[in-house]
């Protein structure tokens, strides 16, 4: 695509792949569940294009990244997965080097951590969807969510291995990731057999994803399934025991946050009296703006990939 390279990197005992584009400031890309580095193909030609060196590896679990056992989820923590952009960015950028980073989704919340853990490492921070959420001292999101939904939300019933892979598995990659993408009510992936993700209804693509990227989408999770991914949210009740040391730390690097005002995220239980009243702020205190999108849902660098792209150029110009 467009002058994009892909290479295999050796790092925390994983094969990783990126894809690459552009010389100067290095900006990591980090995706979000169940995606790739393709979701950031806008970003990343758009960055490459106004003097920046765009680099989007397939995270743990994902895509042409490889070395992960799939089979053990503790090996998905949040602990694992900064350790795997460490040793990346020791492999790809010089001693002492800072970079900015862009997240999404999961990629969000690697990255909050990342700059959390390793504020050495990072210059600058842009956050898409997913605000950081604090240690919580009466338990793990999935608990929380259970408690305000019962067994319906998606979290929970990603939890039992096998259960959601054979849901997922009654209809192609392709449908699934077309269903997906597309979501725009909040509500509508959280019911069990309702919603956008339930049903043999056909989908209309939108104008910003085409048959094209479904395709690639798909094919990819053909080759690599599910598992990965929801690994993630399996890690979760193990993430909170991991990172009670860092109770009331906070995230010191200048940031910008992003999300999407029909984003299934802003209407989590809290989530936006947490993001605008204040707490948000609190814990992020270098948090220099904050951007509700009007009309946007989740895969918002994909659905608005040309505002996206210039509140990251825009941002990063300041340092």
């Amino acid at each position: 695509m467009e002058g994009i390279q892909h290479k295999t990197v050796q790092a925390n005992g994983l094969s990783i792949h990126i894809a690459e584009k552009g010389e100067g400031p290095l900006v990591l890309f980090l995706h979000g569940f169940p995606e790739l580095w393709y979701s950031w193909r806008h970003q990343i030609l758009y960055l490459a294009d106004h003097g920046y060196r765009a680099v989007a590896p397939d995270l743990r679990g994902y895509g042409d990244t490889t070395g992960a056992p799939l089979n053990d989820p503790t090996k998905f923590t949040i602990h694992h997965l900064v350790g795997d952009l460490i040793g990346l960015l020791d492999a790809i950028t010089n001693e002492d080097e800072k970079v900015f980073v862009v997240g999404h989704d999961w990629g969000a919340i690697i990255a909050w951590h990342l700059c959390m853990f390793r504020p050495d490492r990072v210059k600058a921070l842009v956050n898409l969807s997913v605000p950081f959420m604090p240690w919580n001292p009466n338990g793990d999101i999935v608990e929380l969510l259970r408690a305000a939904y019962g067994e319906d939300h998606y979290m929970t019933r990603f939890q039992e291995p096998g259960k959601i892979e054979a849901e997922f598995g009654k209809m192609s990659t392709q449908t699934f990731m077309k269903k997906f993408l597309t979501v725009r009510d909040p509500t509508q992936i959280i019911p069990k057999d309702k919603g956008n993700l339930a049903g043999d209804a056909s989908v209309t693509l939108p104008p910003w994803l085409s048959e094209e990227d479904i395709e690639y989408f798909g094919s990819q999770l053909d080759k690599t399934g599910f598992t990965g991914g929801l690994n993630y949210y399996r890690s979760l009740h193990l993430n909170w025991e991991l990172s009670s040391a860092w109770r009331g730390a906070k995230v010191t690097v200048p940031s910008k946050f992003i999300i999407g005002d029909l984003d299934l995220t802003y209407h989590m239980p809290g989530m936006k009296e947490y993001i605008e009243n204040g707490g948000f702020l609190k814990d992020v205190p270098l948090l220099e703006e904050v951007v509700a999108m009007e009309g946007a849902a989740h895969f918002i660098n994909q659905e608005k990939s040309h505002e996206i792209n210039n509140h990251i150029f825009q941002f990063l110009q300041k340092f």
